[in-house]
Formats: structure tokens, sequence, C-alpha cells
């Protein structure tokens, strides 16, 4: 998701990009600063393609969300997926796309064995958020889907399509709590409510994560959250973006500019004073 082309505004931190730093500063350098091209997988197209189902889904009355509307709505999330990102369908065959596709109606079949949507309506999908915290820290994303109830308790969605290598399902796992971690405490900041519930809904998996965090706990976040910025901003002023080598190298698309495996990175642009869109 970007705003209007040409849009400039102050770099912030994404829940993408703040555990990119974690995992390694200089892949935060190479995506959020470089903007290094990487090739789109089909995993992260079919994400797109169900999310964009998703979303149109809920914006029909909630009597019409049957399982056969969903997945009518997937040929049209694709085309309206492509409209955006042209790019991301280069290399395709006819083939390739009919088997993603496929794997994009099982997936929404899947979710209706997770929750029903003809029983309650969103309060908004693919939400935009974004609040400056009381250091400067500017925090920005987008939230698949925000419930609110009746008595007003908040509830935070995120839909995971994908399965992890299992090398990586740990930090999968961590990232997904940082994320949702993440978006409880810029609506807190945003709208002073405390979310009642953070949920993943493992599409792949089929299985429902619900976490219930307390106050401290976001408080304490929204900490770490102000730490990791300013440890960007650090890094920012000198470039000293350093590789941190781990077993997730494998699946790095940078790795031959990795200075860890003998790569050289490319001349360092500097710390952007404004960018196009939230890449930060």
């Amino acid at each position: 998701m970007s705003d209007q082309p040409g849009e400039l505004r102050r770099p912030a931190l994404s829940p993408s990009r703040a555990a990119d730093f974690k995992q390694c500063p200089l892949l935060y350098r190479f995506r959020a600063i470089d903007r290094l091209p990487e090739p789109p997988s089909t995993a992260q197209l079919r994400g797109s393609v169900v999310h964009a189902a998703l979303e149109q889904l809920y914006g029909m009355p909630a009597a019409e969300r049957h399982p056969g509307a969903a997945l009518s709505l997937v040929d049209p999330a694709w085309d309206r997926v492509l409209a955006g990102h042209p790019d991301l369908a280069e290399g395709f065959t006819t083939e390739q796309r009919g088997q993603l596709l496929a794997e994009a109606r099982a997936l929404l079949t899947g979710y209706y064995r997770l929750e029903d949507p003809t029983r309650f309506d969103p309060q908004s999908c693919e939400q935009r958020i974004e609040v400056e915290l009381a250091d400067g820290t500017l925090l920005r994303g987008f939230v698949d889907r925000i419930d609110v109830a009746g008595t007003g308790e908040l509830r935070v969605v995120d839909y995971k399509t994908g399965k992890a290598p299992p090398a990586a399902r740990a930090l999968a796992e961590f990232k997904a709590m940082f994320q949702m971690k993440f978006y409880a405490v810029a609506l807190l900041r945003s709208r002073g409510v405390l979310a009642a519930r953070l949920r993943l809904i493992y599409l792949a998996d089929g299985q429902l994560l619900d976490y219930a965090p307390d106050l401290d706990e976001l408080l304490r976040f929204e900490k770490t959250l102000m730490a990791i910025w300013r440890a960007i901003q650090s890094a920012g002023a000198t470039g000293d973006f350093r590789p941190n080598p781990t077993r997730l190298c494998n699946w790095c698309s940078h790795q031959a500019l990795c200075p860890a495996y003998g790569g050289t990175p490319p001349p360092y642009p500097g710390w952007p004073e404004q960018l196009g869109e939230p890449a930060a």
C-alpha cells in the first residue's frame, strides 16, 4: 500500500521495517533506504490477492458474504492487485496464474471454517494508521481489519496466508506478534483505546491465535519501538548498517551485496529527509 504518487512524507517506522532492523540492520538499509528491488514471490502475490478479496468481501452487505461470493472475488482481486503493481506478474505463465488463483480460492474456502463473515461488520479493512509517539517516533502501517464490539471493545485482526520454512518459523511467529503489538500501540495512542484482543488468522494452517495485551506490556513495547527508531536514526546518520548473518540469509534477495558473504553494498545514499512512499 502507498499514498498518492509524488506525495512526500517523513520517514516513519512500520512493523515490517522495524522487524527488518531487528533481524539485520543492513537488510533494513537495503529495503528502506536503498530501495533495492526484490523479486516478488508467488506466496506474496497469492497473499495480496487473498487480502484484496477479503477487503472486497467485507465491503458487501453481511448477508451476501457467503463462500460463493468470496470465491467470485478472486479474479477481480487479481486484476486489482496487478492494476496497482503490474510488474508483480512478470514471467507468470497462464498455468502458474491458474495454480495461484486456485490456491487463493482454497485459502478463502478455509477462512469460513475460522470465522463467519455474515455475523459481524468490521469497523474498517486495510486501515491506514499513522501516529507520532511522545518522543517524535512516527509509526505508520496498514491494519488488515479492525472490529469494534457494541460495548466498545476493539479487536485487531491480521490475515496470514503463507507457511514459513521450518528454519524461519519461529521468526515468522515473532514478527507476526511484533506486528500486532505495533498496531495495538498505534491504536492506543491514536484512539486512546486498549485493544481487547489481537487476532492472527493463519489461513494456510487453519488456525486462530488470539492474544489479549495488557496496558503495561504495551507501554514497555512502546519504549522498545522508540529505542529501535533511535537506533535506526543513529545508523542513518553515519550509514553504519551492519549485517547480522543468520540462517535466514538463505532467503535474502541481497546476499550478493552483503559484506558477510564477500559482497559490496552500493554507495550509501544518505538518510532521507522525506520518502515518496511508506518504505521506512
